[in-house]
Protein backbone atom coordinates (compact mmCIF):
# COMPACT_ATOMS: atom_id res chain seq x y z
CA UNK A 1 0.00 0.00 0.00
CA UNK A 2 2.62 2.50 1.08
CA UNK A 3 5.18 1.63 -1.97
CA UNK A 4 2.15 2.31 -4.22
CA UNK A 5 0.71 5.81 -2.87
CA UNK A 6 4.59 6.66 -2.95
CA UNK A 7 4.49 5.62 -6.57
CA UNK A 8 1.87 8.15 -7.42
CA UNK A 9 3.42 10.64 -5.89
CA UNK A 10 6.60 10.30 -7.91
CA UNK A 11 4.53 10.00 -11.11
CA UNK A 12 2.01 12.79 -10.10
CA UNK A 13 3.70 15.14 -8.03
CA UNK A 14 6.06 18.14 -8.71
CA UNK A 15 8.84 15.61 -6.99
CA UNK A 16 10.31 14.16 -10.38
CA UNK A 17 10.41 18.18 -11.78
CA UNK A 18 12.40 18.95 -8.46
CA UNK A 19 15.52 16.08 -9.19
CA UNK A 20 15.56 17.22 -12.94
CA UNK A 21 15.73 21.05 -11.89
CA UNK A 22 18.84 20.33 -9.51
CA UNK A 23 20.64 17.92 -12.00
CA UNK A 24 20.66 19.57 -15.37
CA UNK A 25 21.98 22.69 -14.01
CA UNK A 26 24.54 21.50 -12.20
CA UNK A 27 25.90 19.53 -14.90
CA UNK A 28 25.34 23.03 -17.32
CA UNK A 29 27.72 24.59 -14.91
CA UNK A 30 29.88 21.83 -14.24
CA UNK A 31 30.31 21.30 -17.88
CA UNK A 32 29.93 24.48 -19.89
CA UNK A 33 31.02 26.90 -18.06
CA UNK A 34 34.79 27.58 -17.84
CA UNK A 35 35.98 27.78 -14.15
CA UNK A 36 38.63 26.79 -11.41
CA UNK A 37 36.42 23.52 -11.23
CA UNK A 38 38.10 22.75 -14.82
CA UNK A 39 41.41 21.90 -14.07
CA UNK A 40 44.76 21.86 -11.73
CA UNK A 41 45.11 19.45 -9.07
CA UNK A 42 41.77 20.57 -7.70
CA UNK A 43 39.39 20.22 -10.84
CA UNK A 44 36.07 18.46 -9.91
CA UNK A 45 37.42 15.55 -12.00
CA UNK A 46 40.77 15.02 -10.76
CA UNK A 47 40.51 13.42 -6.89
CA UNK A 48 37.41 12.63 -4.88
CA UNK A 49 37.31 15.66 -2.03
CA UNK A 50 37.67 18.47 -4.68
CA UNK A 51 34.93 16.45 -6.73
CA UNK A 52 32.51 16.88 -3.28
CA UNK A 53 33.41 20.38 -2.47
CA UNK A 54 32.78 21.70 -5.88
CA UNK A 55 29.55 19.35 -6.28
CA UNK A 56 28.52 20.97 -2.51
CA UNK A 57 29.68 24.80 -3.99
CA UNK A 58 26.60 24.18 -6.23
CA UNK A 59 24.39 24.14 -3.60
CA UNK A 60 24.69 28.31 -3.40
CA UNK A 61 21.98 28.27 -6.22
CA UNK A 62 20.26 24.36 -6.17
CA UNK A 63 19.32 25.13 -2.41
CA UNK A 64 16.85 28.00 -2.73
CA UNK A 65 15.57 26.19 -5.89
CA UNK A 66 14.90 23.23 -4.08
CA UNK A 67 13.30 25.09 -1.16
CA UNK A 68 10.87 27.60 -3.90
CA UNK A 69 10.17 24.29 -5.43
CA UNK A 70 9.33 22.35 -2.05
CA UNK A 71 7.24 25.13 -1.40
CA UNK A 72 5.43 24.56 -4.84
CA UNK A 73 4.43 20.92 -3.66
CA UNK A 74 2.72 22.39 -0.38
CA UNK A 75 0.67 24.30 -2.47
CA UNK A 76 -0.69 21.57 -4.03
CA UNK A 77 -4.18 20.29 -1.54
CA UNK A 78 -4.85 24.57 -1.90
CA UNK A 79 -4.45 24.76 -5.56
CA UNK A 80 -6.80 21.73 -6.19
CA UNK A 81 -9.28 23.18 -3.26
CA UNK A 82 -8.96 19.80 -1.70
CA UNK A 83 -8.17 20.85 1.97
CA UNK A 84 -10.94 20.09 3.77
CA UNK A 85 -11.77 16.80 1.75
CA UNK A 86 -8.72 15.37 2.77
CA UNK A 87 -8.99 16.54 6.67
CA UNK A 88 -12.63 14.93 6.81
CA UNK A 89 -10.36 11.56 5.95
CA UNK A 90 -9.42 8.94 8.52
CA UNK A 91 -5.89 8.82 6.72
CA UNK A 92 -3.65 10.95 9.57
CA UNK A 93 -2.08 14.27 8.29
CA UNK A 94 1.17 12.70 9.39
CA UNK A 95 1.10 10.19 6.80
CA UNK A 96 0.35 11.84 3.49
CA UNK A 97 2.69 14.48 5.09
CA UNK A 98 5.57 11.69 5.06
CA UNK A 99 4.78 10.56 1.61
CA UNK A 100 5.29 14.00 -0.13
CA UNK A 101 8.26 14.72 1.78
CA UNK A 102 9.43 10.94 1.07
CA UNK A 103 8.76 11.22 -2.62
CA UNK A 104 10.65 14.79 -3.19
CA UNK A 105 13.73 13.61 -0.98
CA UNK A 106 13.83 10.55 -3.20
CA UNK A 107 14.01 12.82 -6.37
CA UNK A 108 16.56 15.02 -4.82
CA UNK A 109 18.78 12.88 -3.10
CA UNK A 110 19.04 10.58 -6.44
CA UNK A 111 19.35 13.52 -8.59
CA UNK A 112 22.40 14.94 -6.03
CA UNK A 113 23.37 11.43 -6.41
CA UNK A 114 24.07 11.08 -10.29
CA UNK A 115 25.78 14.24 -9.68
CA UNK A 116 28.41 12.75 -7.46
CA UNK A 117 28.55 9.60 -9.55
CA UNK A 118 29.48 11.04 -12.69
CA UNK A 119 32.22 12.79 -10.94
CA UNK A 120 33.34 9.87 -9.38
CA UNK A 121 33.58 7.78 -12.82
CA UNK A 122 35.99 10.42 -14.11
CA UNK A 123 37.66 10.75 -11.17
CA UNK A 124 38.30 7.19 -10.89
CA UNK A 125 40.02 7.43 -14.42
CA UNK A 126 42.68 10.07 -13.03
CA UNK A 127 43.89 9.17 -9.67
CA UNK A 128 45.35 6.16 -8.05
CA UNK A 129 44.16 7.27 -4.16
CA UNK A 130 40.59 6.34 -3.10
CA UNK A 131 39.13 7.43 0.33
CA UNK A 132 35.71 7.46 2.09
CA UNK A 133 37.07 10.57 3.25
CA UNK A 134 35.09 12.96 0.80
CA UNK A 135 31.61 11.34 1.23
CA UNK A 136 30.05 12.91 4.57
CA UNK A 137 30.44 16.18 2.38
CA UNK A 138 28.43 14.74 -0.47
CA UNK A 139 26.08 13.77 2.00
CA UNK A 140 25.55 16.82 4.11
CA UNK A 141 24.78 18.14 0.58
CA UNK A 142 22.68 15.58 -0.13
CA UNK A 143 21.01 16.45 3.41
CA UNK A 144 20.68 20.14 2.84
CA UNK A 145 18.58 19.88 -0.22
CA UNK A 146 16.15 17.54 1.06
CA UNK A 147 15.56 19.63 4.32
CA UNK A 148 15.18 22.64 2.16
CA UNK A 149 12.50 21.05 0.11
CA UNK A 150 10.09 19.73 3.24
CA UNK A 151 11.01 23.55 4.79
CA UNK A 152 9.25 24.98 1.50
CA UNK A 153 6.48 22.31 1.87
CA UNK A 154 5.48 23.27 4.93
CA UNK A 155 6.11 27.19 4.61
CA UNK A 156 3.99 26.57 1.36
CA UNK A 157 1.04 24.74 3.02
CA UNK A 158 1.22 27.38 6.51
CA UNK A 159 0.98 30.25 3.56
CA UNK A 160 -0.32 29.32 0.55
CA UNK A 161 -0.15 32.06 -1.80
CA UNK A 162 1.14 32.00 -5.44
CA UNK A 163 3.83 34.30 -4.21
CA UNK A 164 5.36 31.86 -1.27
CA UNK A 165 6.95 29.34 -3.50
CA UNK A 166 9.30 32.72 -5.78
CA UNK A 167 9.70 34.40 -2.53
CA UNK A 168 10.96 31.90 -0.40
CA UNK A 169 13.99 30.66 -3.36
CA UNK A 170 14.17 34.38 -3.43
CA UNK A 171 14.86 34.59 0.37
CA UNK A 172 17.24 31.48 0.12
CA UNK A 173 19.52 32.86 -2.31
CA UNK A 174 19.83 36.32 -0.74
CA UNK A 175 20.62 34.17 2.70
CA UNK A 176 23.02 32.45 0.78
CA UNK A 177 24.77 35.01 -0.61
CA UNK A 178 25.07 37.01 2.16
CA UNK A 179 26.79 34.27 3.35
CA UNK A 180 29.49 34.03 1.17
CA UNK A 181 30.04 38.07 0.60
CA UNK A 182 29.12 39.75 4.15
CA UNK A 183 27.33 38.26 7.20
CA UNK A 184 29.21 35.21 6.65
CA UNK A 185 32.74 36.72 6.41
CA UNK A 186 34.69 38.17 9.03
CA UNK A 187 37.35 41.34 8.15
CA UNK A 188 40.74 40.75 9.60
CA UNK A 189 44.39 41.01 8.19
CA UNK A 190 47.72 38.80 7.65
CA UNK A 191 50.85 38.83 9.25
CA UNK A 192 51.60 41.65 6.74
CA UNK A 193 49.28 43.98 7.46
CA UNK A 194 47.16 43.17 4.07
CA UNK A 195 43.29 43.22 5.26
CA UNK A 196 41.47 40.34 4.20
CA UNK A 197 37.97 38.28 4.93
CA UNK A 198 37.71 34.98 6.25
CA UNK A 199 34.36 32.40 6.72
CA UNK A 200 33.03 32.90 10.53
CA UNK A 201 30.83 29.69 11.75
CA UNK A 202 27.35 32.14 10.61
CA UNK A 203 28.58 31.09 7.29
CA UNK A 204 28.72 27.35 7.54
CA UNK A 205 24.53 27.82 7.98
CA UNK A 206 24.90 28.31 4.23
CA UNK A 207 24.70 25.03 2.09
CA UNK A 208 27.52 26.67 -0.22
CA UNK A 209 31.36 25.39 0.19
CA UNK A 210 33.53 28.86 0.00
CA UNK A 211 35.26 28.18 -3.24
CA UNK A 212 38.43 29.95 -2.61
CA UNK A 213 38.87 27.40 -0.06
CA UNK A 214 39.02 24.55 -3.06
CA UNK A 215 42.85 25.04 -3.08
CA UNK A 216 44.05 22.18 -2.36
CA UNK A 217 43.24 18.31 -3.50
CA UNK A 218 43.84 17.59 0.16
CA UNK A 219 41.93 20.11 2.22
CA UNK A 220 38.48 19.19 3.37
CA UNK A 221 35.77 20.44 6.21
CA UNK A 222 36.17 19.24 9.51
CA UNK A 223 34.46 16.87 11.51
CA UNK A 224 32.69 19.34 13.95
CA UNK A 225 31.42 21.14 10.39
CA UNK A 226 29.89 18.50 9.51
CA UNK A 227 27.95 17.71 12.88
CA UNK A 228 26.72 21.18 13.52
CA UNK A 229 24.99 21.43 9.94
CA UNK A 230 23.46 17.99 10.64
CA UNK A 231 22.00 19.51 13.59
CA UNK A 232 20.88 22.42 11.74
CA UNK A 233 19.64 20.56 8.39
CA UNK A 234 17.65 17.84 11.33
CA UNK A 235 16.03 21.20 12.77
CA UNK A 236 15.18 22.86 9.50
CA UNK A 237 13.43 19.15 8.43
CA UNK A 238 11.91 18.92 11.34
CA UNK A 239 10.52 22.05 11.27
CA UNK A 240 9.42 21.67 7.61
CA UNK A 241 7.67 18.97 8.50
CA UNK A 242 6.00 20.17 11.59
CA UNK A 243 3.79 23.07 9.49
CA UNK A 244 3.03 20.28 6.77
CA UNK A 245 0.68 19.07 9.73
CA UNK A 246 0.04 21.61 11.62
CA UNK A 247 -3.74 22.94 11.88
CA UNK A 248 -3.85 25.91 14.13
CA UNK A 249 -1.58 28.88 14.28
CA UNK A 250 -0.70 28.21 17.21
CA UNK A 251 0.93 24.91 16.03
CA UNK A 252 2.23 26.63 12.84
CA UNK A 253 4.20 28.81 15.60
CA UNK A 254 5.48 26.12 17.88
CA UNK A 255 6.72 24.31 14.49
CA UNK A 256 9.36 26.88 14.61
CA UNK A 257 11.26 25.70 17.25
CA UNK A 258 13.22 22.90 15.91
CA UNK A 259 14.92 25.20 13.25
CA UNK A 260 15.69 27.82 15.81
CA UNK A 261 16.89 25.21 18.66
CA UNK A 262 19.21 23.83 15.50
CA UNK A 263 20.01 26.92 14.49
CA UNK A 264 21.56 27.35 18.04
CA UNK A 265 23.01 24.20 18.64
CA UNK A 266 24.79 24.62 15.56
CA UNK A 267 26.71 27.77 16.13
CA UNK A 268 27.42 26.24 19.47
CA UNK A 269 29.33 23.05 17.68
CA UNK A 270 30.59 24.83 14.61
CA UNK A 271 34.00 26.02 14.86
CA UNK A 272 34.72 29.86 14.71
CA UNK A 273 38.49 29.55 13.90
CA UNK A 274 38.69 29.59 9.68
CA UNK A 275 41.95 27.50 10.29
CA UNK A 276 39.15 24.71 11.97
CA UNK A 277 37.06 24.85 9.43
CA UNK A 278 38.58 23.78 6.61
CA UNK A 279 41.78 21.33 7.56
CA UNK A 280 44.86 19.20 6.27
CA UNK A 281 43.48 15.56 5.33
CA UNK A 282 46.08 13.55 7.24
CA UNK A 283 45.64 10.56 5.00
CA UNK A 284 45.64 12.33 1.70
CA UNK A 285 48.43 14.25 2.53
CA UNK A 286 50.96 11.70 3.98
CA UNK A 287 53.99 12.11 1.69
CA UNK A 288 55.02 8.79 -0.82
CA UNK A 289 58.61 8.80 -1.56
CA UNK A 290 61.49 8.09 -3.46
CA UNK A 291 64.48 8.64 -1.88
CA UNK A 292 64.65 12.54 -0.57
CA UNK A 293 61.58 13.75 -3.31
CA UNK A 294 57.90 13.42 -2.01
CA UNK A 295 54.93 13.95 -3.14
CA UNK A 296 50.95 13.50 -1.19
CA UNK A 297 48.97 10.73 -1.37
CA UNK A 298 46.97 12.54 -3.97
CA UNK A 299 49.66 12.34 -6.32
CA UNK A 300 51.45 9.27 -5.88
CA UNK A 301 50.88 8.48 -9.39
CA UNK A 302 52.85 11.45 -10.29
CA UNK A 303 56.32 10.75 -8.03
CA UNK A 304 57.87 8.69 -11.36
CA UNK A 305 57.79 11.16 -13.83
CA UNK A 306 59.16 13.92 -10.63
CA UNK A 307 61.89 11.84 -8.97
CA UNK A 308 64.23 11.94 -11.72
CA UNK A 309 64.05 15.69 -12.01
CA UNK A 310 63.81 16.08 -8.67
CA UNK A 311 67.22 14.68 -7.80
CA UNK A 312 68.63 16.09 -10.69
CA UNK A 313 67.74 19.29 -9.04
CA UNK A 314 69.38 18.69 -5.61
CA UNK A 315 72.33 17.56 -7.31
CA UNK A 316 72.85 20.61 -9.20
CA UNK A 317 71.78 22.91 -6.69
CA UNK A 318 74.30 21.13 -4.14
CA UNK A 319 77.11 21.96 -6.80
CA UNK A 320 75.92 25.54 -6.89
CA UNK A 321 75.46 26.44 -3.02
CA UNK A 322 77.18 23.54 -1.41
CA UNK A 323 76.54 22.89 2.04
CA UNK A 324 73.74 25.58 1.93
CA UNK A 325 71.72 23.70 -0.72
CA UNK A 326 68.32 22.18 0.13
CA UNK A 327 68.66 18.07 0.76
CA UNK A 328 65.20 17.31 -0.28
CA UNK A 329 62.23 18.21 -2.48
CA UNK A 330 58.59 17.91 -1.42
CA UNK A 331 55.10 18.80 -2.29
CA UNK A 332 53.84 21.64 -0.16
CA UNK A 333 50.92 20.68 2.06
CA UNK A 334 50.72 24.06 4.41
CA UNK A 335 46.83 24.93 4.29
CA UNK A 336 47.50 29.03 4.66
CA UNK A 337 44.23 31.32 5.05
CA UNK A 338 44.07 33.50 2.01
CA UNK A 339 45.87 35.89 1.80
CA UNK A 340 48.60 35.12 4.27
CA UNK A 341 52.38 35.21 3.37
CA UNK A 342 53.93 31.15 2.07
CA UNK A 343 55.90 29.75 4.55
CA UNK A 344 59.29 28.59 3.02
CA UNK A 345 62.32 26.14 4.05
CA UNK A 346 66.21 26.43 3.61
CA UNK A 347 66.08 22.73 3.45
CA UNK A 348 63.59 21.50 1.26
CA UNK A 349 62.61 22.81 -2.11
CA UNK A 350 58.75 22.74 -1.46
CA UNK A 351 56.47 23.04 -4.31
CA UNK A 352 52.69 23.02 -5.93
CA UNK A 353 51.75 21.01 -8.98
CA UNK A 354 49.25 24.04 -9.72
CA UNK A 355 52.23 26.58 -9.74
CA UNK A 356 52.25 28.07 -13.11
CA UNK A 357 56.41 26.99 -13.84
CA UNK A 358 55.34 23.40 -12.56
CA UNK A 359 52.29 22.50 -13.39
CA UNK A 360 52.80 21.64 -17.52
CA UNK A 361 56.68 20.69 -17.12
CA UNK A 362 58.00 17.51 -17.81
CA UNK A 363 61.81 16.43 -18.02
CA UNK A 364 64.85 18.71 -18.25
CA UNK A 365 62.03 21.36 -17.68
CA UNK A 366 60.59 20.24 -14.70
CA UNK A 367 64.36 19.99 -13.07
CA UNK A 368 64.87 23.53 -13.79
CA UNK A 369 61.82 24.49 -12.21
CA UNK A 370 62.32 23.38 -9.25
CA UNK A 371 65.49 24.95 -9.09
CA UNK A 372 64.16 28.22 -9.49
CA UNK A 373 61.94 27.05 -6.67
CA UNK A 374 64.61 25.76 -4.62
CA UNK A 375 66.30 29.38 -4.89
CA UNK A 376 62.87 31.57 -5.19
CA UNK A 377 59.91 29.92 -3.90
CA UNK A 378 58.24 32.95 -4.29
CA UNK A 379 55.99 35.02 -2.12
CA UNK A 380 52.72 35.86 -3.63
CA UNK A 381 50.37 35.96 -0.77
CA UNK A 382 47.84 32.60 -0.88
CA UNK A 383 45.36 33.01 -3.50
CA UNK A 384 46.65 35.75 -5.25
CA UNK A 385 48.49 36.06 -8.64
CA UNK A 386 51.65 37.55 -9.62
CA UNK A 387 53.45 39.27 -7.28
CA UNK A 388 56.41 41.52 -7.69
CA UNK A 389 59.79 40.52 -9.28
CA UNK A 390 59.82 37.02 -8.26
CA UNK A 391 60.00 35.90 -11.82
CA UNK A 392 62.74 37.79 -13.13
CA UNK A 393 64.73 36.88 -9.78
CA UNK A 394 63.95 33.16 -10.76
CA UNK A 395 65.57 33.20 -14.46
CA UNK A 396 68.39 34.61 -13.03
CA UNK A 397 69.37 32.44 -10.54
CA UNK A 398 68.66 29.40 -12.63
CA UNK A 399 70.78 31.33 -14.90
CA UNK A 400 73.39 31.25 -12.36
CA UNK A 401 73.00 27.69 -11.33
CA UNK A 402 73.28 26.39 -14.84
CA UNK A 403 75.71 28.47 -16.06
CA UNK A 404 73.25 29.71 -18.66
CA UNK A 405 70.10 31.81 -18.61
CA UNK A 406 67.05 29.37 -19.47
CA UNK A 407 63.62 31.44 -19.56
CA UNK A 408 61.09 28.92 -18.49
CA UNK A 409 58.50 28.24 -21.08
CA UNK A 410 54.83 30.08 -20.98
CA UNK A 411 55.98 32.33 -18.05
CA UNK A 412 58.68 35.53 -18.96
CA UNK A 413 58.94 35.99 -22.78
CA UNK A 414 61.89 36.53 -24.12
CA UNK A 415 61.66 40.04 -24.69
CA UNK A 416 61.22 40.67 -20.52
CA UNK A 417 64.17 38.21 -20.33
CA UNK A 418 66.56 40.32 -22.64
CA UNK A 419 65.23 43.83 -21.26
CA UNK A 420 65.00 43.22 -17.33
CA UNK A 421 67.11 39.73 -16.73
CA UNK A 422 69.82 39.17 -18.66
CA UNK A 423 71.89 41.87 -17.60
CA UNK A 424 71.28 41.51 -13.98
CA UNK A 425 72.62 37.45 -14.82
CA UNK A 426 75.86 39.73 -17.02
CA UNK A 427 76.44 41.36 -13.86
CA UNK A 428 76.07 38.69 -11.70
CA UNK A 429 77.95 36.15 -13.65
CA UNK A 430 80.76 38.78 -14.05
CA UNK A 431 81.46 39.12 -10.47
CA UNK A 432 84.11 37.24 -8.43
CA UNK A 433 82.75 33.45 -7.28
CA UNK A 434 82.89 34.60 -3.69
CA UNK A 435 80.97 37.62 -4.44
CA UNK A 436 78.44 35.85 -6.35
CA UNK A 437 77.88 33.37 -3.53
CA UNK A 438 77.31 35.96 -0.99
CA UNK A 439 74.83 37.76 -3.65
CA UNK A 440 72.99 34.65 -4.26
CA UNK A 441 72.74 33.43 -0.43
CA UNK A 442 71.62 37.28 0.76
CA UNK A 443 68.46 36.91 -2.55
CA UNK A 444 67.76 33.30 -1.05
CA UNK A 445 67.22 35.08 2.13
CA UNK A 446 65.17 37.38 1.16
CA UNK A 447 62.79 35.15 -0.96
CA UNK A 448 62.79 33.06 1.71
CA UNK A 449 62.03 34.81 4.20
CA UNK A 450 59.19 36.76 2.07
CA UNK A 451 60.86 40.14 3.60
CA UNK A 452 62.59 41.29 0.81
CA UNK A 453 62.81 41.99 -2.83
CA UNK A 454 64.73 38.89 -4.66
CA UNK A 455 65.55 41.12 -7.89
CA UNK A 456 66.71 43.93 -6.25
CA UNK A 457 69.46 42.15 -4.25
CA UNK A 458 70.58 40.36 -6.89
CA UNK A 459 70.34 43.51 -9.06
CA UNK A 460 72.79 45.00 -6.32
CA UNK A 461 70.67 47.07 -4.15
CA UNK A 462 69.85 46.06 -0.68
CA UNK A 463 66.80 44.01 0.40
CA UNK A 464 63.40 45.84 1.12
Amino acid sequence: MITRVLGIELRRSVAPWAGAVVLVPALAVLYLIPGEWWSGTTAWTAQWTPMALWTRSLLLYLWPLAIGLGALQGLRDHRSKMSELLTSTSRPARHRAATLAVATAITLAAAFAFLVLVGGVQVLAHTDYTHLGWLPVSLVGVLFLVAGAVLGMGAGRALPSVLTPPALAMGAFVFTALMYMSLGRTETSTAAGVPVTEPNRVSLLSPSVVEEEVREAFVTLSAPVHVGQTIWLLGMAATGFALLVAATPRARLTALAPVLAGAVIALLVLPADARRMYVVDKAASEPVCDGPVCVTKTQQARLADLAGPGKEALRLLRGALGDQAPDSVRENTAALPEGSTPLWSRRTVLFDFDDDIVATAKGEELTWALIAKGMVPGCTPVGWSGFGNDGFAQTVALGWVLGDLKPFPGTLSRREVDVKARPVWKELMALPRAEQLSRINAMRAAALSCKGDPFDVLSGGASR
